[in-house]
């Protein structure tokens, strides 16, 4: 059975290193972003207010950092 490794990737917007799978960001529809970032578009786009993003990010990503 082969191991489900994933490849490093850098994120275009944030610069970040990780290995989860990418998220496709809105800007383009072309690129493919760290899931953070995709997180961040979605969370802009619904209209959420900085603060508002701030604290669901650390929620969600916390444990990972």
């Amino acid at each position: 059975m082969k191991a489900n490794k994933r490849i490093p990737n850098i994120c275009p917007k944030c610069g970040s290193h990780y290995t989860a799978r990418p998220a496709l960001s809105r800007d383009d529809n072309a690129t493919y972003i760290c899931p953070k970032c995709g997180t961040r578009e979605a969370l802009e786009i619904a209209g959420a207010a900085e603060e508002e993003i701030q604290q669901i990010l650390e929620k969600i990503y916390n444990d990972e950092e």
